[in-house]
């Protein structure tokens, strides 16, 4: 049995998922604090990346950490938004799934600062 949401192909498919993307990005900036303030940390570290790379993969390792962190808070926030249309009722797993989203953002904060650190590092004491 097919899905009939799932019809679409081709350029028609690639056009609405755009859209969906789009929405998605719209909807977090829009709904979400801390994705907010990791969207202009990557704003603002963006021109310090590109002067504190030296070539270009320490450049896109700095630049995709950065970008970890945005996709990982993106799917935290989907985890949790879920969970809450599910039920704002205190249950044992729905704690479970947020907190093992949130561990997941953590993770991903943790190791960019590592990345951060590293190339810092490296620019001044190396």
């Amino acid at each position: 049995m097919s899905n009939p949401y799932k019809g679409k192909t081709g350029l028609t498919r690639i056009l609405h998922a755009a859209g969906y993307s789009l929405a998605g990005l719209r909807a977090a900036y829009t709904g979400e604090s801390a994705f907010r303030q990791e969207v202009w940390l990557l704003i603002v570290a963006t021109p310090l990346a590109f002067w504190l790379g030296q070539g270009w993969v320490q450049t896109a390792l700095l630049l995709g950490s950065l970008m970890l962190v945005l996709i990982v808070e993106l799917l935290n926030s989907g985890i949790e938004a879920a969970i809450d249309r599910v039920s704002f009722e205190l249950h044992d797993l729905s704690k479970r799934a947020k907190d093992l989203a949130s561990a997941a953002v953590l993770l991903s904060l943790l190791l960019s600062a590592g990345i951060w650190a590293a190339a810092l590092w490296q620019r001044f004491a190396g």
